[in-house]
């Protein structure tokens, strides 16, 4: 009696399997359409200021950094944290003295979006009345 042979799976299929990347997304809409940040001067920021194993100007092709009009997409094969990308944007809303003005928020878990600081017109008011 002969041994009997199972048939192998290609080789092929089981590396097959896609590794895992990290997509994140800055909304500049609200402050590029008013003309106060110039979203190709802030991209070629993170592009410089991106660190990758420890060293800046290190993307290669682990970290692609893409624009659409007023959105930036930032891709990572490798892990990247959304805490990070929020504090590049602060430090460049602080060296354009634009911290004042505008905020980052998250709108869903993958977006960061830049809005402007609600100042409300009322408590002024009642100040100068009393």
């Amino acid at each position: 009696m002969a041994p009997q042979v199972k048939p192998r799976r290609p080789a092929a299929a089981r590396r097959s399997r896609k590794a895992p990347s990290w997509r994140f997304t800055l909304d500049l809409t609200h402050p590029v359409e008013d003309g106060i940040l110039d979203s190709a001067n802030f991209e070629t920021f993170l592009k410089e200021r991106i660190k990758v194993n420890g060293k800046t100007g290190n993307l290669g092709s682990v970290v692609q950094v893409g624009r659409m009009k007023n959105k930036i997409n930032v891709t990572s094969e490798k892990q990247f944290s959304k805490r990070y990308l929020k504090y590049l944007t602060k430090k460049y809303l602080k060296k354009n003295n634009l911290r004042d003005w505008l905020r980052v928020v998250a709108s869903d878990k993958e977006t960061y979006e830049l809005r402007y600081f609600q100042i409300s017109q009322d408590d002024d008011e009642s100040e100068a009345d009393e």
